[in-house]
């Protein structure tokens, strides 16, 4: 088999690459490094620049300063990386104080999947990359063996370097003997979403329920919080609740690009003043077994070993989890599907296929394919204009129902304005839970007096002329995308409601009120309303906290309205002058959010950052064009890091499985059915081609290691292929998964793909595993089943060997590493969940 590494690297001469980061070094790794450089010179107080270095530090209120309890286990520090090739290989040199090697990775025998960004509640910052290499894969002076975690100056430096490194890492691909043009027959693409809801009885044993007696004293004084392990490394956490009641969290995690899966867990720890935080217990979850696309709620036990080896319950979390895993095609497999796609906007395709099949999980999906075919926002304006034409309701209900279009645009703003949403409120907003400001101006609910009522009064306009002086100075960085969104609704309101000077209501503001209905009703509002939906705080703020951001949410809301008068409230009527006040700039901030830019205005204000990613992205597209292609698809697309055929192949998955009873509903058969219908059948022609390539690379493996041939079973009247060691229950699964009935003419159908939750019987199987995973799955670092030596050994004796895997049919042989991989990090058994909290990192160094 030629060397796929070898071919992207020949075209050019050897590329280099350098950034500044921020680089998180734990106790251990940072004991065998000097301490940072301090300049000794001291600082004349009078310095205006040092006055405004400080104000500056005392503004900025970051993630960090919102959480306790991670001093001491570590700190950041300044460091370059350079990505450089030596000619089969790419290494990635990691500096600090500009010339001490802190660690070099071979990113060349790197999974992609070892390159994930980090949640952000894992350090409380935003933009970090962590890095999860192995013994042979990495030099370092240290003996630590931990991920490597790095911050970016900002979101589109980390997404650049993202995909950079994921260029020259290992994508997931299988069957390259059957496909060698497109690179393999597949890759595949997990991804695990997960709520901590809430936590119920949490510490107590369920025997001691019954006979327990109320100790406020001791719940008032006891902090509980989670952390999620997945695979046994440590990916987020939530945030700290009282023990008292039943905690709640509300706090959602999305991991997407992971490894084959292991296990979730869910760790809950006890922190108490004077006293070592604890763990009461630990919920495990099986993703080898959970069901694939469905969204699973409930409680779920929280264990805690026995003294005999049994487990005794210390409570409940309510969970809600959904684990996906895709098989993706090529991209020219999905032709017919996109060539749907096209046809209509994307925003009928939505409509449709939510009413139809009820499907509201893809609108992102959806959307992303129109990002990269650059037509979102002419797609969107075309609806509005339908929309606003055709629309019967009234001036004063206009775009405050929950329709298509205000979905559409609502994802359209989280997705171009997280950055404009952050400049606009987040500092703010971090400073006022910081301080825990509590503000109550209702005399019913505070039950205090009139002075302090007015003393309220005056600290609510406070933080509203803090939040919206913040608000206002930032709003010539509104994106162009959001400025041509704005202004079509602008433009079709004023077309649409033209003033009547007969009338005595001219809707003069209407205009301005349209714009501010989306720019400040469905985003910036819920925004302060809900800051940890938006990624701008760590978890719910307490609940004087979010009473003071509700009246402040109000004032900023009427005041986006263009109403200074009118307030439902008596309470509130002491904010009128402020309001009034601030009309003027309110309606100079909708001017020009509703303003589009010019064509050749800049968005990089920082020349060297400029230079420094189209050197990147100059480099990326040199090497993709000459990869093979389902390794070119498998690096994400910038600067959105989007990957088509994986949306595609999410859709497809979605529509079989909403499609099973199709023929139930009652249907019209007009346009709409007709065009769901052929969607419909263009997904189920990707499926097919998928179960082929499944089953031509099954029918291989089995015929490579003797096993019996495959044979004709029936079920629902459906022609299906599967290996006869299959079991049954695994069968059953995959067939209640995927296959599905329409109204579509029957026809002989395969089996639908191998099973990816199989069931407990067979999850210890190796022969298995290998069928569904690939021969490279036989000796995955990621593997923890028992392979017998001699057919691992024999199966690489069997290859050439390649210092860069191109994919994982043909893997990096042990015996060329520069530091074979040790035994013990393949076999070292489970770690005490007690010894975990030792450091922040606890647990997040097991592989």
């Amino acid at each position: 088999m030629s060397n796929a590494w070898e071919h992207h690297t020949s075209s050019g001469s050897p590329r280099e690459f350098l950034v500044s980061v921020e680089l998180y070094i734990s106790n251990a790794a940072g004991a065998t490094l000097r301490k940072p450089l301090t300049s000794r010179k001291k600082a004349d107080k009078h310095d205006p620049a040092v006055e405004d270095l400080k104000l500056r530090e005392k503004s900025s209120f970051n993630w960090l300063s919102l959480q306790k309890g991670l001093s001491g286990s570590g700190h950041w520090r300044s460091a370059t990386c350079r990505l450089s090739e030596e000619g089969e290989r790419c290494l990635l040199n990691v500096y600090v104080d500009e010339s001490i090697l802190y660690q070099t990775i071979y990113i060349h025998l790197l999974n992609q999947t070892d390159i994930r960004q980090t949640d952000n509640s894992l350090f409380y910052r935003k933009d970090c990359l962590g890095i999860f290499s192995i013994a042979g894969q990495r030099w370092t002076p240290s003996n630590t063996v931990e991920p490597l975690y790095m911050q970016f100056a900002n979101a589109d430096t980390c997404s650049t370097w993202q995909a950079l490194l994921k260029s020259y890492a290992i994508p997931e691909i299988y069957g390259r003997w059957f496909f060698p043009m497109d690179g393999g027959s597949y890759r595949m693409w997990r991804q695990v979403e997960l709520t901590v809801i809430q936590g119920r009885n949490l510490g107590l044993a369920r025997q001691s329920l019954d006979n327990r007696k109320p100790d406020d004293n001791d719940s008032a004084d006891t902090d509980l919080s989670c952390e999620i392990h997945l695979n046994d490394i440590l990916c987020s956490r939530t945030t700290m609740k009282r023990a008292l009641g039943s905690p709640d969290w509300h706090e959602s995690f999305v991991f997407p690009g992971l490894p084959p899966f292991e296990n979730l867990d869910i760790v809950v720890w006890k922190e108490k003043k004077l006293s070592k935080p604890s763990v009461i217990g630990n919920t495990r979850i099986s993703l080898g077994h959970f069901r694939r696309g469905d969204t699973v709620e409930g409680w779920y036990p929280v264990l805690q070993t026995g003294g005999v080896g049994t487990d005794v319950q210390f409570g409940e979390l309510r969970l809600k989890i959904r684990v996906d895993e895709e098989i993706i095609l090529p991209y020219s497999s999905y032709a017919a599907l996109m060539k749907a796609c096209n046809s209509r906007s994307f925003l009928d395709w939505m409509s449709d296929l939510e009413s139809r099949l009820r499907l509201k999980s893809i609108a992102s999906h959806l959307m992303s394919i129109a990002v990269a075919t650059n037509v979102v926002i002419e797609q969107v304006q075309k609806y509005a204009s339908r929309e606003v034409e055709n629309s019967t309701t009234s001036h004063q209900t206009l775009f405050r129902g929950n329709t298509t279009l205000t979905k559409t645009i609502e994802l359209c703003m989280t997705w171009y304005g997280k950055a404009f949403l952050e400049a606009s409120i987040g500092n703010v907003l971090r400073r006022l839970c910081a301080e825990k400001v509590a503000i109550e101006v209702d005399p019913m609910r505070s039950g205090k007096s009139t002075r302090d009522v007015e003393r309220n009064v005056e600290q609510l306009i406070y933080w509203c002329r803090e939040f919206w002086n913040q608000i206002y100075s930032v709003r010539a960085e509104c994106p162009n995308e959001m400025r041509m969104l704005f202004k079509t609704i602008r433009k079709l309101v004023e077309r649409r409601y033209r003033p009547d000077p007969t009338t005595v209501d001219t809707h003069d503001h209407l205009p301005w009120q349209s714009v501010s209905a989306f720019c400040f009703l469905r985003f910036i509002v819920p925004a302060i309303l809900h800051p940890h939906l938006f990624g701008l705080s760590p978890g719910l703020p307490s609940l004087p906290v979010q009473r003071s951001l509700t009246l402040i949410a109000k004032v900023i809301q009427s005041l986006a309205n263009l109403n200074a008068t009118v307030q439902k409230e008596t309470f509130m009527r002491g904010v009128q002058d402020f309001l009034k006040d601030s009309l003027p700039a309110m309606v100079d901030y909708l001017v020009v959010v509703s303003t589009p830019l010019d064509e050749n205005h800049s968005t990089y204000s920082d020349e060297s950052n400029r230079h420094d990613r189209l050197n990147v992205v100059n480099g990326l597209r040199q090497r993709t064009n000459n990869m093979t292609v389902l390794d070119r698809e498998s690096v994400p697309i910038l600067p959105h890091l989007l990957d088509i055929p994986k949306h595609l192949a999410i859709i497809t998955s979605a529509v079989i499985r909403s499609s099973r009873d199709l023929n139930a509903r009652s249907q019209t058969r007009d346009s709409t059915d007709l065009a769901v219908e052929e969607f419909c059948a263009k997904c189920f022609e990707v499926e097919e081609e998928a179960l082929f390539r499944v089953s031509q690379l099954a029918t291989k493996l089995a015929t490579e290691h003797h096993r019996p041939p495959v044979q004709e079973v029936t079920l629902d009247g459906c022609a299906s292929e599967v290996l006869v060691d299959l079991p049954r229950s695994s069968m059953t699964e995959t067939m209640s998964t995927v296959v599905s009935t329409t109204a579509r003419p029957p026809r002989r159908r395969r089996l639908s793909r191998p099973s990816t939750a199989p069931s407990p019987t067979s999850s210890n199987s190796p022969n298995r595993h290998q069928l569904f995973f690939g021969e490279a799955a036989i000796t995955s670092r990621t593997l923890t089943r028992t392979v017998p030596d001699t057919q691992t050994w024999n199966v690489q004796n069997n290859r050439s060997l390649h210092l860069k895997a191109p994919s994982t049919d043909s893997f990096p042989s042990l015996g060329i590493r520069e530091h074979p991989v040790s035994d013990h990090i393949l076999t070292d058994p489970p770690e005490d969940p007690g010894k975990r909290r030792k450091g922040l990192l606890r647990g997040i160094l097991r592989r």
